[in-house]
């Protein structure tokens, strides 16, 4: 592999999502990203029903541009090979519970041993250590605990999740920043990210609302924003537009170009403070407004005058889109099946294309990487 961290060998004991997106990430920038996986590999692998010959949808949208090798780590041998393994890389991440990164090895305590130097990665629910440590935890479990449930949805509806694994895939991109660093030290040891931590840092600005101020985060009708106005979804004629209007220029630009001179006059309206402070007022009106439109319509008229503003759209309009297209974030990797559609990595070099290999079968690179003691 090509790429910034080309010459990196980092080993990945991951299953499912947050794990195997981190070792992802960093084999899309170059490094060489060993898989290991048990006799039974990956949960993954199985867990799809979408196939393009041997491999399955969901594992190889979070496994391209790996190897893998199956160990019994349970075992003296499965062991042994972790160590010759371990004596030649940068680093390891892993993604299961703190006492079975432990009981398998997965420790920088453990792996220092054949090599000072390495880099050791453990995602886990709650950290390695703490009275949480070993509660299993999944991406809807840390949602409803850190609040982010608590604060989706309309006011006076049910908690929502977040439609995707927003946790999971978080944390992998903590976890990689993390580790990067650690090699980057070159001293060697232990990183230990949490998903707890990682969700409850990007609640930022809402948590020093009510840490500073004592103000409790509350929900706002349509996803609003609690301190602009409007920043929100609203519906039109024939669909929904996400509006963000976050200063009084862009609200002039706005106001004229709906024909309400008004809204340029009356306080209520013309100022951020003013529209904060009558925040039904100011919505009911737009909400009015962005009804005799289409979608289509206004993002026609409001997105020349550099007014923040698209249409609410679908995951499979986003993938076929010009946007997508323009930024080659869907990617085809030949196989001998038929070509396998993944979505790309979104960190770019220019003028140094990514490249993409298909995700590894099980045990694929076992004996290349044992029995020959191959160097990165």
């Amino acid at each position: 592999m090509s790429g910034p961290l080309s010459g990196i060998r980092i080993l990945e004991a991951g299953h499912m999502l947050a794990g195997p997106y981190c070792g992802m990430l960093l084999a899309d920038l170059g490094a060489d990203v060993i898989k290991i996986e048990s006799p039974e590999g990956d949960i993954a692998r199985r867990l799809s029903p979408h196939r393009v010959g041997p491999h399955n949808a969901y594992f190889a949208s979070l496994n391209r541009n790996k190897r893998s090798v199956v160990l019994d780590l349970g075992s003296a041998e499965g062991q042994a090979a972790l160590g010759r393994l371990a004596a030649t890389s940068q680093g390891l991440l892993t993604n299961m519970r703190p006492a079975v990164i432990r009981k398998l090895g997965l420790t920088y305590d453990r792996l220092s041993a054949y090599n000072p130097r390495i880099a050791c990665l453990a995602l886990t629910g709650y950290g390695l250590d703490g009275p949480y440590a070993d509660r299993p935890a999944y991406d809807y479990v840390i949602q409803a605990l850190v609040g982010i449930m608590a604060l989706t949805g309309d006011p006076g509806a049910p908690p929502v999740k977040c439609g995707y694994s927003a946790v999971d895939n978080s944390a992998g991109i903590m976890g990689a920043l993390g580790l990067v660093a650690k090699i980057l030290e070159g001293r060697g040891g232990q990183v230990d990210v949490s998903l707890f931590d990682t969700m409850l840092s990007q609640l930022n600005y809402v948590a020093g609302a009510w840490l500073n101020a004592g103000e409790p985060p509350s929900r706002y009708e349509s996803g609003g924003h609690p301190y602009i106005v409007p920043a929100q979804i609203f519906e039109t004629a024939d669909g929904h537009l996400a509006l963000f209007i976050t200063h009084d220029d862009f609200w002039r630009r706005f106001a004229r170009e709906a024909g309400r001179p008004e809204w340029l006059s009356d306080e209520r309206f013309s100022t951020m403070s003013g529209r904060t402070a009558n925040r039904d007022l100011v919505i009911r009106a737009v909400e009015s407004l962005l009804r005799t439109g289409g979608t289509a319509e206004w993002v026609g008229r409001l997105a020349p005058l550099g007014i923040v503003v698209a249409g609410v759209e679908r995951l499979e309009d986003a993938l076929s889109g010009d946007l997508a297209r323009s930024h080659d974030m869907v990617v085809s990797i030949p196989t001998g099946d038929g070509d396998l559609a993944v979505v790309g990595n979104p960190i770019r070099f220019p003028g140094e294309p990514t490249r993409y290999e298909p995700p590894p079968l099980l045990g694929e690179h076992t004996s290349a990487l044992l029995a020959a003691g191959e160097r990165p």
